[in-house]
């Protein structure tokens, strides 16, 4: 039991609310669909980044390396100033979706280096050009290329020359659960001395502009003495609190409100608004600041020379104590060297001390990005779709447009994030895949997170989870199940205690979503599903979330097989809770017969003879339906693998246990032989019947694996390539009224933006897909052991047993993110910086997906979301 794990226990007991503080700021609020009120819905534009300065947030805040407590009152981050810079640096800058040539951006370079689940240490760097910001080289440059050039990207500007930039190391630590304390050191990386503003910045989060009559929290300055000041600050429901700032530093005050002086040439509602700081610092404009110094926002000014080579540190304090003896000093570092020791200790728990220590540092760094990437995330749809008290009604378009459907949400939680910045707002199956790698180092976050969204503030009563902001009624994969039943395991291996309560929570919401499932999405009630693009954006020939040029539809590998899957996770569920609730065992049976219907229809639509299956290929394909006309779109991608993902076994001394679901299956096995193709059963070791349940027998296991291990289709050195390579010199050409529509095999960004900025799933490496189809070899191992072998790669003459296979498979993507013997990390690729420069080269970025040749990390930088499981791979498989 080390002291985080007991920070842990207190937390879970509410005896000690460890999580009140933590990294909860988004990396960016503004171009969000929460901020979005324009008639057209045109987030990006509404809200730019030019405005994020001087506009005050209607629905969360955001910040550089930020805190604030659970609920998003009070806001503490870090603003920099270089001298040169037009802005003051208070927020992290990037490309929108209609700027960049592959989508949305950010154009900054900070890490997320550690973090405890409780948040008692966490670290982050960020690294500040000494020359001027290149905010408009940077747009001219992006808007100049085309979709076939790469991003142009910070590091190409050449604004890094000669080092010319600031390390800003910002370090927390909790005393205790209120109590904060904050190092912020920088070092002068450059050959010259250089000059550098530190503005540590507390704020209240405005609330006040949107609900007339609510209280109004204040910050003053607060009684001083020698060696520091303070700023006070007072909440209506967070009670009192003090800022200590170490040293002599301006204490400066505004308000945090909108200036429309600026934005619109309208007056302003209060003489001191949200940038007086940058007024203040960058113009020199002294009367910006409130001379009595009072506000809702509120910095201690930091000027700093530092010499070449030399660094400084600002300590600060945020504590519900008011400052009595020394803050600083001896016992302040102490502290924080004695938290960063302890998440030393909890991480050597979590890894196993036999993997290198490269790969240890792999591991720690992306738990530190799942940690830092919550964000308290606030939407009350109904709300945002008719307005506020006081305020301007939004356009009437909005009634009728995004989210309309959806007037039940109301979102004011701590949430994981796939990426702050590119991302900052919820996806359903990112979250489950999040819940995967948060569940070792927290199972109780993890459970929380998957039973709030289907809480009914979240679900729609019609039983859909919400999918993403830009379109909650949109279809994520049904991978909640799944991620339930994981994360059940995980923590009862983790305590020692398995949590049904949790389960059952779960699994009786989740019966409403399956019902939706097969109410919405298996349109001919045939037991094949359709879901359109089912997050796989533009995996297909067409659009599959939009009508088809042809008319008709299509009958979806993947859908109907990710349903396949959720009947399987289902059922396990079910069996779980059956061991000591016999009431489950009837729904056991019900989701072993809608799997094995779903398993049939695979290979025989509707009893037509019509399958997804292609015997002759041996592989599995969409079907596209037209004027009673059916034709397999012979295209060589994930959805044929996709079918691997539902397996399940069930084990004797489950199965013995439970006599009507046993009869009931036995019935259904003698009675129905049609179906005991997906089926299978062997003699386990200590006795017994083991089933097998698969949409693929071992015949069509076989050889879908031929494609996936063969380097020329779809076996890459880091993973499983999401289009077999075999489309490269082999494109799928389907010309429908004379237009032609085309798949091309694309290792990294798409050269179209057909599908929407952000779509690439044709050639590049994810790992979500890669995750599942390791822990899919390993259950079909469960079952077939050594008898079952298959050439890895194909022809290459090896056999390995299907555990072996799930081995490599890890140890690819692992090895992304490695130093390999050249001394060079695969997801950095041609970044010469990243490779060789000692400050660069042990700092890593979690992309969004990767390279279907060489690894180079693509797309979101800080993904860290689903692409933090490879931290639960090596903490399962190690190198």
């Amino acid at each position: 039991m080390t002291e985080e794990r007991r920070r842990l226990d207190e937390a879970t007991r509410r005896t000690a609310h460890w999580r009140r503080w933590g990294p909860y700021l988004s990396e960016r609020q503004w171009g969000t669909v929460r901020e979005d009120y324009s008639p057209g819905g045109t987030a990006w534009e509404y809200f730019p980044h030019d405005h994020a300065r001087s506009r005050a947030y209607r629905w969360g805040e955001d910040g550089l390396a930020g805190v604030s407590d659970n609920h998003q009152r009070l806001c503490f981050a870090v603003a920099l100033w270089n001298g040169r810079d037009p802005i003051l640096k208070e927020r992290l800058f990037g490309v929108t979706g209609n700027q960049g040539n592959h989508g949305e951006d950010v154009k900054e370079y900070y890490f997320y280096l550690d973090s405890t689940p409780t948040h008692s240490y966490m670290k982050y760097l960020y690294k500040y050009p000494q020359r001027a910001y290149p905010y408009a080289a940077l747009l001219a440059e992006n808007a100049r290329r085309d979709r076939r050039r790469p991003e142009y990207e910070l590091l190409d500007t050449g604004v890094f020359a000669d080092n010319r930039y600031f390390d800003v190391v910002v370090e927390y630590a909790k005393a205790t659960v209120d109590d904060l304390l904050i190092r912020v050191a920088i070092t002068n990386r450059g050959a010259e001395p250089a000059e550098v503003h530190v503005l540590p910045t507390l704020w209240f989060r405005n609330t006040w502009a949107w609900e007339p009559g609510s209280p109004r929290p204040r910050l003053c300055a607060g009684s001083s003495r020698v060696g520091w000041s303070v700023v006070a600050a007072e909440h209506a429901t967070l009670g009192r609190r003090w800022l200590v700032c170490e040293g002599a530093a301006d204490l400066l005050f505004t308000e945090n409100e909108t200036n429309a002086r600026r934005l619109w040439g309208a007056a302003n509602p209060t003489t001191y608004v949200k940038d007086a700081f940058d007024d203040y610092v960058v113009h020199g404009r002294a009367d910006a600041v409130n001379p009595a110094g009072v506000g809702t926002k509120a910095a201690a000014h930091y000027r700093l020379t530092l010499a070449p080579g030399e660094a400084r540190v600002v300590c600060l304090r945020l504590t519900d104590a008011a400052p009595a003896a020394e803050p600083f000093g001896r016992a302040f570092d102490a502290l924080i060297e004695r938290r960063r020791r302890e998440a030393d200790e909890f991480y050597a728990t979590v890894v196993d001390a036999a993997c290198s220590e490269d790969a240890r540092a792999v591991a720690r760094q992306a738990f530190a990005g799942m940690l830092w990437s919550k964000q308290f995330y606030h939407l009350d749809v109904k709300r945002w779709l008719t307005g506020d008290p006081g305020q301007p009604p939004p356009p009437r378009e909005r009634l009728n447009g995004r989210n309309a459907r959806w007037t039940h949400l109301y979102n004011a939680d701590i949430v994981s994030m796939p990426d702050k910045w590119e991302y900052p707002w919820y996806a359903a199956w990112d979250l489950a895949f999040h819940t995967i790698a948060l569940a070792p180092i927290d199972p109780d976050f993890a459970k929380s997170q998957l039973i709030l969204f289907l809480r009914e503030w979240y679900m729609h009563p019609n039983g859909q989870i919400p999918a993403y902001e830009w379109a909650f009624g949109d279809v994520n994969p049904p991978v909640h199940a799944w991620a339930a039943w994981r994360v059940y395991k995980i923590d009862r291996r983790v305590t020692g205690v398995p949590d049904r309560d949790f389960l059952e929570k779960a699994f009786q919401k989740l019966l409403l979503n399956f019902t939706w499932w097969v109410n919405r999405k298996d349109t001919e009630g045939k037991n094949v599903f359709e879901g359109g693009f089912l997050g796989l954006d533009n995996i297909g020939v067409f659009d599959r979330s939009a009508p088809l040029p042809t008319g008709g539809h299509i009958e979806q590998s993947d859908g109907t097989s990710w349903m396949g899957m959720y009947c399987l996770n289902m059922l396990a569920i079910a069996l779980e809770l059956s061991q000591t609730n016999p009431a489950y065992e009837d729904i056991a049976s019900k989701f072993f017969e809608h799997f094995v219907y779903i398993a049939k229809a695979m290979n025989d639509l509707g009893g037509e003879g019509i399958t997804l299956w292609d015997e002759t290929d041996g592989f599995y394909y969409d079907v596209l339906h037209t004027a009673g006309e059916a034709r397999q779109l012979k295209i060589r991608s994930m959805v044929g693998l996709i079918p691997l993902f539902a397996v399940e076994t069930l084990e004797p001394e489950v199965v013995e246990r439970l006599p009507g679901f046993t009869r009931r299956m036995q019935w259904f096995i003698d009675n129905r032989p049609e179906f005991r193709a997906n089926l299978d059963m062997v003699t386990a070791s200590g006795g017994g019947v083991r089933r097998l349940l698969s949409i693929v027998n071992r015949t069509q296991l076989t050889r879908v694996l031929r494609y996936m291990l063969d380097r020329d289709e779809f076996l890459s050195p880091y993973g499983i390539r999401a289009l077999s390579r075999y489309h490269r010199a082999h494109p799928y050409v389907l010309t429908v009224d004379g237009v032609e529509h085309r798949v091309d095999y694309e290792p990294a960004e798409s050269t179209t933006g057909f599908f929407g900025g952000n779509s690439n799933w044709r050639g590049p490496v994810w790992f979500p897909v890669n995750y599942l189809l390791i822990e899919s070899l390993q259950k079909f191992h469960h079952f077939y052991g050594d008898d079952l072998k298959v050439e890895c790669p194909s022809g290459s003459h090896r056999l390995l047993n299907l555990w072996d296979v799930a081995g490599e498979l890890s140890r690819g993507l692992i090895r992304l993110f490695l130093r390999g013997r050249d001394g060079r990390r695969p997801v950095h690729a041609a970044a010469a910086t990243f490779q060789t420069d000692p400050n660069w080269r042990d700092l890593l970025l979690f992309y969004e997906y990767f390279h279907g040749d060489d690894g180079a990390g693509i797309g979101a930088s800080h993904q860290t979301g689903w692409t933090g499981l490879v931290a639960k791979l090596i903490q399962q498989s190690g190198e």
